[in-house]
């Protein structure tokens, strides 16, 4: 092989390296923000603020554009206290969008001696942390889709921060463009489909699980909601967008039967399996390109409540 063939091999092999968000930067993003650092991310407190501009500052390193105005950081009011969203958009080569967004928000701290911070490693600085990989993922690459990213505060205190975003009117348009929103709840461990594996909640109310498996890359495989009877799909921030009638799911690989951790002081780093959670996002950005605006139409049953 001549040098000239070798260095085209290499210049080729390192840019398709570089489509992909590294295991160095999940876990740096994901443990600046499940820091005791943090205090657990409670709205309100100024380590929220804290949090809410650190997922900008990474929004800007991968050139989104602004929601509203000339910030990242969306404003609303909670108790008396001015609070933050966070969003950010990548405009495609068309208008039709699709969205991904987390809960950044947890429970803040305790009183009790010892470990005193609910750091909230899983829930949800890891869904945080997927939404900031998809945007690195896809930071180089032009899109057919449009793409909003966006990061709710105030789940934790009934869905304060989604409820006030989806009513920004500069925002409609972009909404009504919106073929689905990934929602991502809680995406630390393995889930008890194995690795490489998530389930979507109220996965009878629409047919995008079957169409993001047709498409699914590298064997990623998205499952059934195997925790009907807790009624998921109307507990996380996707339902604000159910009721605009949005395709709206949240994705998660938590065992809800059998997870510890859940609200608990134990939600910290130790629970966080990387290799998975970068592997899913690579492939679930590669999934996402594999989709068309033209034949990825995902609709609802009439078995969903809007109400």
């Amino acid at each position: 092989m001549s040098k000239f063939c070798f260095l085209i091999l290499f210049f080729i092999s390192s840019l398709l390296f570089s489509q992909e968000i590294s295991k160095e930067t999940v876990t740096e993003v994901l443990s600046t923000l499940a820091s005791d650092g943090m205090k657990g991310r409670e709205i309100g407190t100024p380590e929220n603020d804290t949090a809410a501009q650190y997922i900008a500052k990474k929004f800007g390193d991968n050139n989104l554009d602004y929601c509203v105005g000339d910030s990242y950081l969306v404003p609303f009011e909670y108790k008396g206290k001015v609070v933050y969203n966070v969003c950010g958009i990548k405009k495609g080569n068309t208008e039709k969008t699709l969205a991904f967004s987390a809960h950044f928000d947890h429970i803040g701290t305790t009183d009790k001696p010892g470990d005193h911070v609910y750091n909230g490693a899983d829930d949800n600085a890891s869904g945080v942390t997927a939404i900031i990989g998809l945007a690195d993922y896809f930071k180089e690459k032009k899109s057919e889709f449009s793409m909003v990213f966006m990061a709710f505060n105030g789940e934790e205190k009934g869905m304060k921060g989604s409820k006030a975003i989806a009513e920004i009117p500069q925002l409609q348009n972009y909404y009504k463009n919106i073929s689905a929103l990934f929602n991502f709840e809680m995406v630390a461990t393995v889930s008890q489909f194995g690795p490489n594996a998530m389930y979507m909640t109220g996965d009878e109310f629409s047919d995008l699980d079957e169409l993001i498996n047709q498409n699914a890359a590298n064997n990623l495989k998205i499952n059934e909601d195997p925790y009907k009877r807790q009624k998921l799909f109307y507990r996380s921030d996707n339902v604000v967008f159910v009721k605009k009638k949005i395709i709206a799911h949240s994705f998660s690989t938590v065992d809800m039967t059998k997870a510890k951790h859940y609200h608990q002081l134990n939600d910290d780093l130790s629970v966080v399996d990387f290799d998975n959670l970068t592997q899913i996002i690579n492939n679930f950005g590669k999934t996402v390109e594999r989709l068309n605006p033209k034949t990825f139409a995902p609709i609802y049953t009439d078995q969903v409540n809007f109400n």
